[in-house]
C-alpha cells in the first residue's frame, strides 16, 4: 500500500506564485498527491491578476486564502517547494526542499503574469513526474 506524496508551496504572501502551484498540482494530480500552500507573511486576499491568469487556463482559485506558513505544515509535508522564502522555511530532517527562482507577480499586469503561470505548470508538471509511483 503506497502513501499519498504530500507537497507544500511556499512564498512570501500566499497569494501568487504558491497558489498557482497548488492549483497546478491540484488539477493534473487530483487526489494522488495531497498539496498545500502558505506563505511566511501572508496578504489578506489572492492577487486578482493571478485569478484571472489561472481562470484562463480552466483553475478556479476563488475559494483559495493565503495561509501562514507553519512548523507542521512543513513537517508534515514529503516535498516543500520554496519560491522566494527559502531561508525563512523550517527544516525538518526526511523533507526535501526544492527552490524555484520564479519572478514574483505582485504588482504585474496580467502579460507579466502569463510567463510565470506557464513556468509553473511546466515546474509542476515535472514535479509530477518525479514523484512518479508516489502520485498513482
Amino acid at each position: 500500500m503506497t502513501t499519498t506524496p504530500s507537497v507544500l508551496f511556499v512564498c512570501v504572501h500566499n497569494a501568487g506564485r504558491s497558489q498557482m502551484a497548488a492549483g497546478f498540482l491540484t488539477a493534473l494530480a487530483g487526489s494522488t498527491v495531497e498539496v498545500r500552500s502558505a506563505g511566511t507573511q501572508p496578504a489578506a486576499a489572492i492577487n486578482p491578476v493571478v485569478l484571472a491568469a489561472m481562470a484562463e487556463v480552466g483553475i478556479d482559485l476563488g475559494d483559495e486564502i493565503p495561509k501562514v506558513l507553519t512548523a507542521e505544515a512543513v513537517q508534515s509535508s514529503d516535498v516543500v517547494v520554496t519560491m522566494g522564502c527559502g531561508d525563512e522555511c523550517p527544516f525538518f530532517p526526511g523533507t526535501t526542499y526544492l527552490d524555484w527562482a520564479l519572478d514574483d507577480p505582485a504588482g504585474q499586469d496580467i502579460e507579466a503574469v502569463r510567463p510565470i503561470r506557464d513556468e509553473i505548470e511546466r515546474r509542476v508538471r515535472a514535479l509530477i513526474d518525479e514523484l512518479g509511483p508516489l502520485a498513482t
